[in-house]
């Protein structure tokens, strides 16, 4: 009998991940239509406190957080290690505060497809996940999806810069 030690790392890790990027379109079909328009909800609930552990991660990796695009690449190895190695993806340097990431291949699209759920849904699952983690990483930045696989465009991309402070509200006095 084959043990787990007999196993290469790199199979072990393939099959995880394939099973990891499964279990959100798992619970959508098993949950949708019982809990009903509550689901999409809960569920961005449940995605954003999933990138709670990003800090830990980061930290635990001693990867760095401090620029646009130290965040980008940060953020694009820990989706790799979460999400395994077929999540494949780039970082491309737009300027001295901003950066992008580029996600040609994604396998909670893919699972989601085999598994009855919809781009849409998958979409809203990574938009929480991203829009939380980055602040979360380092509160000056923020995220915003300039295209997305989910809703038809060829790949993702994924702008991290800086974000804007809120402007002062001339309509309100005191």
């Amino acid at each position: 009998m084959a043990g787990l030690g007999s196993i290469p790392d790199d199979i072990k890790w393939r099959i995880a991940a394939q099973f990891s990027a499964t279990m959100p379109a798992l619970y959508d079909r098993a949950f949708r239509k019982k809990v009903g328009e509550q689901y999409d909800e809960i569920e961005q609930e449940v995605w954003m406190d999933a990138a709670k552990i990003l800090p830990d991660i980061v930290r635990s990796l001693s990867l760095p957080v401090s620029t646009a695009q130290e965040l980008a690449e940060t953020l694009r190895i820990v989706m790799v290690i979460l999400f395994g190695p077929e999540f494949k993806s780039e970082t491309l340097d737009l300027s001295k505060a901003g950066a992008v990431i580029i996600v040609k291949r994604c396998p909670l699209i893919a699972a989601g497809y085999n598994n009855g759920t919809d781009g849409d849904r998958t979409f809203h699952k990574c938009m929480a996940f991203t829009l939380t983690g980055i602040p979360r990483l380092n509160r000056e930045f923020s995220a915003r999806f300039v295209r997305t696989m989910c809703t038809g465009d060829r790949q993702c991309e994924i702008k991290v810069a800086k974000s804007e402070a809120p402007s002062p509200d001339k309509t309100i006095k005191k």
